[in-house]
């Protein structure tokens, strides 16, 4: 393309345009960038209408000229939300021979006519002038199988979903693809979960299109998940309860699997569903997948331990607690099986559970467990749940026949090769807190009188520098002295003496933390406040930061 031509066409210089076209031969606006755009696509893509305008007056052809995506000028126009530039070529469009293809039916590589690219980036404004031109568009499938309704659903276009509906619904089979699911109430449901405002405009989306065809509820996709199973995989709640509210049997009808709506929720872990859904229809939990799977099965299988605390709490029957799927498996054999150590305390913790339930190999909770004692793959999680099971099962199962408690295996059985790296950290770390901590006690903030008091020993400051440090000391002498005798017995030792030593450790930590906040304070405060303060905060944000990055396995072994 001409420099000068590109020039004019980007930045809508109208009088610079008719300098360069020549009226008896207009063939300089044939010509195209590398990506084939001619001046017509970047003024339409630059929102230059008077530009454009001019252009069509000299060559309306450029109107339906592709580019090397396949778009055409009104394409770009919608793409970039040009909306003065879009009226003028809609206007164009309609006033097109109708001999030949509109602009406003053309689609690019991608199958996208003008009001697909109009939702798909969200120009409301755009995709309204389009569907006043021609509201028929608005159910064409592109190569992925999406209608501008589908996309409008999505994206929370609450505007332009209402103005599809104002005009004839087509009723067009749902054509199921990979790159889509489920019809345009389904993509309405998922549209809404990424922020408060499109969960707004979602439960708006939806309400719209219930209230207009009610038996849109009873479509499902090529899996056989309703509107339900998609608002329960995305965890929203509003939509929930709308759709509820509308037609409470939705919670009741299976997918191809078999899965209930709670069996999706318990899946994802869509605690705020759940709830919904137990409010109104409580009994929903009595359902069975195709592997006769209740919710509690599936929320243990997934690891989902929000979904699993929301439904022990929320469902009364202990028999669902204890049910067996079809492989004769209750939630507690599935959390043993697969190593869901917070799933399995969950479950334990619950009187009504079960411990003593065999499986179809006589295997209870525990000794599934244990068979990863022997081959020395079994972690600080599982040892810790190995023991809180055996604890449990010789009070709650003393009179059940149970699989034989298995000893602690012989030394040679541990192959751990991370163990003698941890017990040698262990050591290194309890012993530096334990020299330091000494050390601080030999010179205390403030130092002594004469007669060997110490100078702040009224202080109560002084009095919590003392204790912390005394704990510190005295916790880091401990994990030092049970370290040294792991190598007498180490699977009995990550078994019974790890995690506490584990614990102390921590605890160590942070008693230090405290008699370094204090010695500051005792020593700094009486003259300067704020740097006394500055490092308190510093202090007891530090355990937060730990937190924050670790979690709860801060107070687990690092196995």
């Amino acid at each position: 393309m001409d420099p000068a031509l590109y020039k004019a066409a980007t930045q809508g210089k109208v009088a610079r345009l008719n300098q360069l076209v020549d009226p008896e031969d207009p063939s300089i606006l044939s010509s195209t960038t590398p990506q084939l755009n001619t001046a017509l696509h970047l003024a339409a893509a630059h929102g230059h209408a008077a530009f454009a305008d001019e252009v069509l007056d000299k060559d309306e052809e450029l109107l339906v000229a592709r580019n090397d995506d396949g778009d055409t000028p009104l394409h770009l126009a919608a793409k970039a939300g040009k909306l003065e530039v879009a009226e003028l070529l809609v206007s164009r469009a309609l006033a097109w021979p109708q001999d030949k293809k509109s602009p406003l039916v053309m689609t690019n590589k991608v199958g996208n006519t003008a009001l697909h690219e109009a939702v798909r980036n969200r120009r409301g404004a755009v995709a309204v002038a389009l569907l006043d031109a021609d509201p028929g568009r608005a159910y064409d499938l592109n190569e992925q199988m999406e209608s501008p309704l589908h996309m409008a659903a999505r994206e929370g276009l609450v505007h332009v979903v209402r103005k599809i509906f104002d005009f004839t619904w087509v009723e067009a089979e749902y054509v199921p693809s990979v790159a889509v699911s489920g019809t345009a109430l389904h993509q309405a449901v998922l549209g809404g979960h990424t922020s408060n405002a499109s969960c707004f405009f979602a439960v708006e989306i939806v309400d719209i299109m219930v209230e207009k065809h009610i038996w849109l509820l009873d479509l499902t996709d090529s899996d056989g998940n309703n509107a339900l199973h998609y608002a329960a995989q995305k965890n929203n709640s509003q939509v929930v309860e709308l759709l509820l509210n509308k037609q409470a049997q939705l919670a009741y009808k299976p997918n191809g699997e078999r899965q209930s709506p709670l069996h999706v929720a318990a899946h994802y872990g869509s605690t705020a569903v759940i709830k919904a859904m137990l409010r109104h229809c409580p009994d929903v939990a009595e359902m069975v997948d195709i592997h006769g799977r209740n919710a509690l099965h599936v929320s243990v299988t997934s690891g989902k331990t929000n979904a699993l605390r929301y439904l022990l709490r929320h469902i009364r029957p202990a028999e669902l607690l204890n049910r067996v799927d079809g492989n004769g498996d209750t939630p507690l054999h599935i959390a043993a099986k697969m190593s869901r150590v917070q799933s399995a305390l969950l479950l334990l913790n619950d009187r009504r559970v079960e411990l003593c339930v065999r499986d179809r190999d006589g295997q209870t909770a525990r000794s599934l467990v244990e068979i990863k004692l022997h081959t020395g793959e079994m972690d600080a999680y599982e040892m810790y749940l190995w023991k809180q099971l055996k604890q449990q099962e010789s009070k709650r199962c003393r009179k059940q026949q149970l699989p034989p408690l298995a000893p602690y295996p012989s030394r040679r059985a541990s192959n751990d090769k991370y163990f003698e790296c941890i017990v040698e950290t262990y050591i290194l770390v309890a012993t530096l807190i334990a020299t330091v901590t000494f050390a601080a006690t030999s010179s205390v903030p403030g130092g002594y009188h004469d007669d060997g008091i110490a100078v702040h020993s009224n202080n109560i400051a002084f009095h919590i520098f003392i204790i912390s440090n005394t704990v510190a000391m005295c916790s880091s002498i401990v994990v030092v002295f049970c370290f040294i005798w792991a190598w007498q017995d180490p699977v009995r030792f990550k078994v019974d003496q790890l995690l506490w030593g584990h614990r102390l450790t921590v605890i160590a930590c942070l008693a230090m933390l405290v008699s370094l906040m204090t010695a500051v304070y005792i020593t700094i405060a009486p003259e300067s406040r704020w740097p006394a303060y500055v490092v308190i905060v510093i202090g007891m944000s530090t355990p937060a930061v730990v937190f924050l990055m670790l979690g709860k396995e801060v107070i687990f072994v690092p196995m």
